[in-house]
């Protein structure tokens, strides 16, 4: 369910307020070296458009950049070079085994561009909400992104491993410890059970403020419905 704060953040990342983000980039973006973005060119091709160099284009409100990494057989790694400029180190490895044959390279980086642009809006707003939107996969390319372009956001990424989406939880995936909703609905409700069904607890809030939940070791099956995500007190689970 993609809650109020993302929804804010693809409003105004349509707007100038991206931009503004752009211009105070942390020391290990990019830009923050000095390197500019690529400009694409040729014909259109899977990913967002990428018209300027320095204004990435963003997908309209509410949606998600389309994945620039299709099927299909990948230009090699020494083959991959922009139409203008140059790629910087990071970039040349995000790149690397992601730019199908024939698209052009900064259509790929661009889409990586714009997941760390996302991140940065949104930890800015709202830490929870910026873990729970790579938990929930609402950012699909979270983890690639930040390990090749935003490597100041890992601790999101490592902390929305250890996290639980809305949906039934059962198994291996269940982790004993006390866990938080991030951004939940006003009508956010949960069920633990134990073995034969047996329920060891359960509860709804319709506040929309957060709600701190223990898993036991006994759990057997964690449900949540309306919650968003659940985030590991502590950090990690």
């Amino acid at each position: 369910m993609r809650n109020t704060f993302l929804a804010c953040a693809g409003v105004v990342l349509t707007a100038a307020a991206l931009a503004a983000c752009g211009s105070s980039a942390d020391g290990n973006d990019p830009e923050a070296a000095g390197a500019k973005r690529p400009a694409a060119s040729g014909p259109a091709a899977p990913g967002p458009s990428t018209t300027a160099a320095t204004e990435p284009a963003t997908p309209p409100s509410g949606e998600s950049a389309p994945a620039a990494t299709a099927e299909g057989p990948k230009t090699p790694a020494d083959e991959i070079t922009p139409a203008t400029g140059t790629f910087t180190r990071k970039q040349k490895e995000y790149l690397k085994d992601r730019v199908p044959k024939g698209m052009d390279p900064a259509a790929v980086l661009q889409t990586g561009q714009e997941t760390c642009d996302k991140l940065r809006y949104l930890v800015k707003a709202d830490r929870d909400t910026a873990v729970g939107a790579i938990v929930t996969g609402e950012i699909p390319d979270a983890k690639d992104a930040v390990a090749g372009l935003c490597t100041q956001h890992q601790d999101l990424v490592d902390e929305a491993a250890y996290g639980y989406p809305d949906g039934k939880h059962s198994g291996k995936n269940l982790r004993p410890g006390v866990y938080r909703s991030a951004s939940p609905t006003t009508d956010c409700s949960w069920r633990i059970e134990g073995e034969g069904g047996k329920e060891l607890a359960s509860g709804a809030s319709g506040t929309g403020k957060s709600r701190k939940i223990t898993i036991p070791d006994s759990a057997v099956t964690f449900t949540s419905t309306g919650c968003y995500a659940w985030l590991p007190e502590g950090g990690e689970g």
